[in-house]
């Protein structure tokens, strides 16, 4: 059965379905094999809507109609032009400005794709003028809006906690550790670059100019406060977040900067709905294939021919964050996570491994995939927002995915680097 389900999907991503298209129809030829027919299909619709019904999952369309908002309003803007008034004029500033602006971004938007359009779309320029090689301009930009998948809010880490019924708080906490330490390591890397290259720097800004760019953000920088602090303070939970972004985000772009007009509000609400509802075809999909390869024992003879219950605790992290890092460079990954989680969740928890860090290596994991050849879906988004070749988008991006490897390796051994903060926090 199982050769006959994967031979199935291959052919149809071959032939260009999305990838939405092999999952039901592999899920619909399990289910025939499984009961023998089409009798018990009704048993199929159940599992389709298990996958979508948990309430939690309310929180994904809140955060993308949030992170629309902000994209086409002057949130954006604003946040960019702040970090760049004040560390714009050091070496390899314009640089380190853009990684930080992603990161701020990301703790707004929690999404890597309209990341890299909100800040790719007006600093790409700025940097090619500076002096910049374009190449490391669309790799700087594609692997530092990954970080948006680990700073909460991160829709991969909520996929991921419905689907491993983990805390998603905890799993928001734990990302700001790994989120931060990429951050460093790319500035770390971006000066030394313009070192390399002699990028000359931008003009200095004069702390009045700073003054007045801060104050300019200081609404903006409201977003991350509502949710980490929010939910670290025990106000609200995840989900409530979201719909305090979305109302915050509302009222910042419609009343306070009048950025935004009724009707562009009601076009972004399309736009997020069209959204969501691939999201969560996906989710739904995933669902149900997840149950006919668990019903088939699928992932379990997989695991006893690899012998990954016989490993160690860093034996199984390494196996899984392989699994993810070769799965997320070819398919969506949402649908990874959707179709992994739960192959590894029993060994998980046969071998003792802490779900919240073995959640926040696999967001990892899927944010490396994401901007790694051949299928990134990062480096996608990037080829339709600036419009340049395949091979000009992925030129620039190894460093900065060994970057990202030696944070996955250094989470395996000192696993606090992501703990630290869910242990202050939760203890």
């Amino acid at each position: 059965m199982a050769g006959i389900i994967f031979l199935v999907m291959i052919v149809l991503l071959l032939l260009g379905f999305p990838m939405m298209i092999p999952l039901i129809v592999g899920a619909i030829v399990g289910f025939y094999e499984i009961f023998h027919g089409i009798g018990k299909m009704d048993f199929m619709v159940q599992q389709f809507m298990a996958g979508i019904r948990p309430a939690s999952l309310i929180a994904v369309p809140m955060f993308i109609f949030a992170a629309d908002i902000m994209t086409r309003g002057q949130s954006a803007g604003r946040l960019i032009e702040m970090v760049m008034r004040f560390i714009g004029h050091i070496k390899g500033g314009l640089a380190v400005s853009t990684a930080t602006a992603c990161t701020l971004f990301g703790a707004v938007s929690g999404s890597t794709q309209a990341t890299v359009v909100a800040v790719g779309s007006p600093l790409r320029p700025r940097m090619l003028k500076a002096g910049y090689k374009d190449s490391f301009i669309l790799a700087l930009i594609i692997n530092a809006s990954d970080i948006a998948f680990l700073i909460p809010p991160s829709i991969g880490m909520i996929i991921y906690g419905v689907v491993s019924n983990t805390s998603i708080s905890e799993l928001f906490i734990a990302g700001i550790g790994p989120g931060l330490l990429i951050l460093v390591l790319f500035s770390i890397y971006s000066v030394i670059y313009a070192y390399v290259y002699d990028v000359p720097v931008e003009p200095k800004a004069s702390w009045s100019e700073r003054l007045v760019a801060v104050r300019k953000a200081i609404w903006p920088l409201g977003f991350p406060v509502i949710i980490v602090g929010g939910i670290y303070g025990g106000v609200f939970s995840p989900t409530e977040a979201a719909a305090v972004c979305v109302l915050y985000a509302l009222v910042l772009e419609v009343i306070v900067f009048r950025s935004l007009s009724l009707e562009d509000i009601y076009k972004t609400a399309k736009s997020t709905g069209l959204i969501t509802g691939v999201v969560f075809i996906l989710v739904a999909a995933g669902a149900a294939f997840s149950w006919v390869i668990s019903f088939a024992r699928i992932p379990q003879e997989l695991l006893e021919t690899v012998g990954v219950a016989d490993m160690s605790q860093i034996g199984v992290l390494f196996v899984i964050s392989i699994s993810f890092f070769i799965g997320c460079m070819f398919v969506d990954p949402i649908v990874v996570i959707l179709v992994l989680v739960p192959v590894f969740a029993p060994v998980v928890q046969s071998v003792g491994l802490d779900p919240v860090l073995v959640g926040t290596i696999i967001t990892l994991q899927v944010a490396i995939g994401s901007a790694t050849p051949p299928f990134g879906c990062d480096i996608f988004t990037a080829i339709a927002v600036f419009r340049k070749p395949y091979a000009d988008v992925v030129r620039g991006t190894p460093p900065f995915v060994l970057i990202l490897l030696c944070v996955a390796v250094l989470l395996i051994f000192f696993p606090q680097i992501a703990l630290f903060f869910r242990d202050l926090a939760f203890s």
